[in-house]
């Protein structure tokens, strides 16, 4: 199932790496540093906010529709519970956020574009609702096609938005505004099987104790991820938040985007393990998954930090360039350890189903986060920020590591991680030692190339993931038809 999901999710996941870097490179020029800048924190106050109301609701489709789905494949009490939950929170929230507008005494730009953000929040989590159930549901197909239209359709209407004078809630309100126009069409069998079910205040009152702790991590999550812009912001200036920013997309863009393809198909298939096949299945799984991820993300890391100041000049407004670039390596790091925490070792309390544990191991990097930004932005500016923000994400992982063994031991096989490790070291020397061209498309080009093809060869020799066996296959394919 695992295998199945990274091959049915990649499509999605090469648009959503395109669509990443055009809207990096779109919106960074047609947005003002400012208007950018108030991008940065309406994403972070709007995604906050999906967090604190929706997402426990997702988490609970995603990790209890394959059980209660064994005897019924219309889950009636899941749907019938679940949906309802969502219209009396979505209730709950509107009134909130409209009174939290009012009552706010700043006026113009910023609260136009919070104001406009909040409003997407309702739609775009029903749309991710209905992706949690079919991720779950093994609907790869499904799932991917959804996900390439959010895209795409998001950014279009996003670049649209921006054209009109939207300002900073452009790229935010491109997303609400395709998730509201495709809910009609895809979730009229959710919907269906919602008004066919019933509510079940027992099975409530469990999703509640299992969702609230999940998006108490996340809001933790969260605060890694946004707090540093606002106290740069507060530290330095919006146009400085806005640079931090684009060098953070540009850092994770490709990483994050590589992440989610292996959650969208390494988190069903972890559950399905474990429902099906007992912790021995689970544990084969995991082993595939994490060395996978090994396999692909450490050359990711390596190639991004070698190729990122010709890739930032091509992406990237001038006007934020700079001071971007700056930022790049220890943010691609820094991102690195934050997906290996969240798509392998938080995974441990999901499965066993401790999610308390998980506001404890996101604590951890959220409060070193916080106070090491207070300590380092005065002192060192952005880089003092991306410092941070890599040392905190790196205990995170540690933290996680520690307190999964209580949980669920996830296993982790050293030489699985060293051998990539030492053929990304060998790649990254390599292309270091090229010299520049002036034409950062040309660089981009050759040290690109010269990465993969350094970092292939050792993959082969090394026997990587075990890739010789399939690279063998393909090279005699290819002898066979040239000399047929």
């Amino acid at each position: 199932m695992f295998l199945r999901g990274l091959w049915g999710y990649l499509p999605a996941n090469i648009l959503q790496g395109l669509i990443g870097f055009a809207t990096l490179m779109v919106f960074t020029r047609v947005l003002s540093p400012e208007d950018y800048g108030r991008y940065a924190l309406a994403f972070g106050i709007s995604s906050l906010a999906q967090t604190v109301f929706f997402t426990w609701i997702e988490a609970a489709m995603a990790r209890f529709y394959p059980s209660e789905s064994r005897t019924d494949a219309t889950a009636p009490e899941l749907y019938g519970t679940v949906y309802r939950l969502f219209a009396m929170v979505a209730v709950v929230f509107t009134l909130i956020c409209a009174l939290g507008l009012w009552l706010w005494p700043l006026h113009g730009a910023l609260k136009m574009a919070m104001g406009l953000s909040l409003g997407c929040v309702i739609f775009r989590s029903l749309i991710k609702l209905v992706q949690e159930q079919r991720r779950s549901e093994g609907r790869v197909g499904a799932a991917s096609i959804l996900d390439m239209i959010q895209t795409a359709g998001g950014f279009g209407l996003g670049a649209m938005c921006a054209t009109l004078g939207l300002g900073g809630a452009s790229p935010i309100v491109g997303g609400g505004l395709i998730a509201l126009i495709c809910l009609p069409f895809v979730a009229r069998e959710d919907w269906g099987r919602a008004l066919k079910g019933r509510f079940s205040a027992e099975k409530a009152k469990t999703y509640v104790h299992y969702g609230f702790p999940v998006s108490a991590s996340l809001i933790l999550t969260l605060a890694l991820y946004t707090v540093d812009r606002f106290l740069i912001a507060w530290f330095l200036n919006d146009t400085e938040a806005g640079a931090y920013h684009a060098g953070f997309s540009l850092a994770s863009r490709i990483l994050d985007v590589l992440f989610i393809w292996f959650g969208a198909a390494g988190g069903p298939a972890m559950v399905h393990a474990l429902e099906h096949d007992d912790v021995d299945g689970l544990k084969q799984v995991a082993a595939l998954q994490l060395r996978t991820m090994a396999f692909v993300l450490f050359p990711a890391v390596g190639g991004l930090i070698m190729v990122a100041p010709s890739l930032g000049t091509l992406l990237i407004g001038e006007g934020l360039r700079q001071q971007a670039l700056l930022v790049t390596p220890l943010i691609s790091l820094g991102a690195l350890f934050s997906g290996l925490n969240t798509y392998y070792f938080l995974q441990a309390f999901t499965l066993a189903k401790r999610t308390l544990l998980l506001i404890v191991a996101m604590a951890i990097p959220a409060v070193s986060n916080v106070a090491l930004n207070v300590l380092l932005i005065p002192v060192m500016g952005l880089m003092g920020a991306a410092l941070a923000s890599c040392i905190s994400f790196g205990l995170g992982l540690i933290g996680s590591w520690l307190l999964g063994l209580r949980a669920l031991a996830l296993p982790v096989h050293v030489a699985d991680l060293a051998r990539p490790l030492l053929a990304v070291g060998v790649m990254m020397g390599a292309v270091a030692l090229l010299p520049t061209f002036g034409l950062p498309i040309v660089d981009l080009v050759i040290r690109g190339t010269t990465g993969v093809l350094v970092y292939g060869a050792l993959a082969i020799a090394l026997n990587l993931n075990n890739i010789r066996a399939p690279a063998q296959k393909i090279v005699n394919r290819l002898r066979d038809k040239v000399f047929a």
